[in-house]
């Protein structure tokens, strides 16, 4: 199975090689391919497929945004707890297109039920029977758009007939890549943990650069587990790791129609099915999934388009999480914080400005910033050893971590971003052109 890695490897700004990433292996009872519909009009890989051919339980957070995708719909109508098939298209958001792109969503289910149940009967002793209610569906591109269902079509029958039932790390890779747009660079994330005496793996693949801002993004985010976990307790897993993962991080303040997470659980690793939130053995499962998905949204805000600077907002001693979390977005957010980092200019006087406009109490008295271990206010004043030279140093480098303490209560919350550049500015003018 070739590789297409023309994405990857245009880009001269990231140093990243396919060996900087984990290594997802072989993950139990999931299949995946890839092919180019010609959605770019070019031989890009632009249709992701991942297979569940004993069934997959599953649990999705959606966009927060008054318009959704089609596909997004699509989605919320179903009401199985087990799916057998999640399709990823790029170039095409299928948002704002009404009654059409829906159907066209249908059509593509349709089709795809039909392709995976002749495969059922080739490959399996008992075939089930795929039904399109048993499928969901990623769309990421361009928001009102005529909805490619033709092509898309078109190229399930290949698609289907390339499922690899044995992954490795370049067919991760390859479908990490499949699912990008203005993205530099795949993003995949892997944890190993146990659920009681057996060893379960959770693995991820993400993608997102611009329209990145909370609930969710213009993210996409599929992960992938052999342990034996309910879908309701996938969901409440999901909701309670949402919130300092994907919820934590910004690009340009902007949420978009289509952003979607996924958690698939394939069962296949046999530990005894985990059926109550409660249950003492989730917790190492818990912390991993956490991992597994914090690592996922880091790769995303850092590959933010045209960004050359990994940005962290450590909001600490605030009255309560929501607090902590308006002033970390106060400032990530920021276009002058931003686009001062991008100029390496240590000018905290717009961190202060942010930490002003957020609307929330901060007693002045007990206000620290650090950017990163260097102090510059304390006590709510310039600190006594605040070093300009020294400031300056700080902010050529490639992470850049800002910290504060608004001194009103124990609570805390922690904002990933990136700088503001030019590079921005052209992806965007130019995005359709």
């Amino acid at each position: 199975m070739a590789i297409n890695f023309g994405n990857f490897f245009d880009s001269v700004s990231k140093k990243s090689k396919l060996g900087d990433f984990q290594d997802l292996d072989h993950l139990d009872g999931v299949s995946i391919s890839t092919t180019s519909a010609n959605l770019y009009n070019s031989q890009r890989d632009d249709l992701v497929l991942f297979y569940f051919r004993d069934g997959a339980e599953y649990a999705s957070v959606y966009t927060q945004s008054k318009i959704v995708s089609e596909n997004i719909k699509w989605n919320l109508n179903l009401k199985n707890k087990k799916i057998n098939a999640l399709l990823i298209n790029t170039r095409n958001a299928n948002s704002f297109t009404g009654k059409k792109g829906y159907q066209g969503i249908k059509e593509i289910a349709d089709e795809l039920s039909a392709c995976l149940t002749e495969k059922q009967k080739k490959d399996e002793e008992k075939p089930l029977k795929i039904k399109p209610n048993r499928i969901i569906f990623g769309c990421t591109g361009t928001i009102g758009e005529k909805f490619p269902t033709d092509k898309i079509i078109k190229n399930i029958p290949e698609l289907v007939e390339k499922i690899k039932y044995t992954q490795n790390k370049y067919i991760w890779t390859k479908a990490a890549l499949g699912i990008m747009t203005t993205d530099l660079i795949p993003k995949l994330a892997m944890e190993e943990c146990k659920i009681g005496s057996t060893n379960v793996k959770i693995y991820g693949i993400a993608k997102g650069s611009g329209m990145i801002f909370p609930n969710m993004a213009t993210t996409l985010g599929f992960i992938f587990t052999d342990a034996n976990i309910s879908s309701n307790v996938l969901q409440k897993l999901l909701k309670k790791n949402i919130d300092t993962t994907f919820n934590a991080i910004s690009c340009d303040g902007d949420t978009s129609t289509n952003d979607m997470v996924s958690v698939f659980s394939t069962a296949k690793s046999k530990n005894l099915k985990i059926k109550n939130i409660n249950d003492p053995r989730i917790k190492e499962f818990d912390l991993a999934l956490h991992s597994t998905m914090l690592n996922l949204a880091k790769r995303v805000a850092a590959d933010g388009e045209g960004a050359s600077k990994f940005i962290t907002v450590s909001i600490n001693n605030a009255k309560s999480f929501d607090d902590a979390r308006k002033v970390a977005f106060s400032i990530a957010n920021s276009p002058l914080v931003k686009t001062a980092i991008a100029g390496e200019d240590c000018n905290f006087g717009r961190v202060i400005m942010a930490l002003g406009k957020s609307g929330v109490n901060i007693n002045l008295n007990k206000l620290i910033l650090k950017f990163g271990d260097i102090k510059i206010i304390e006590k709510g004043q310039l600190s006594t050893s605040y070093n300009e030279i020294e400031t300056k140093e700080y902010m050529k480098n490639e992470k850049i971590e800002l910290y504060v303490e608004i001194g009103t209560g124990k609570k805390s919350f922690t904002a990933y971003t990136m700088d503001l550049t030019k590079k921005y500015i052209e992806i965007n003018a130019d995005y359709r052109t």
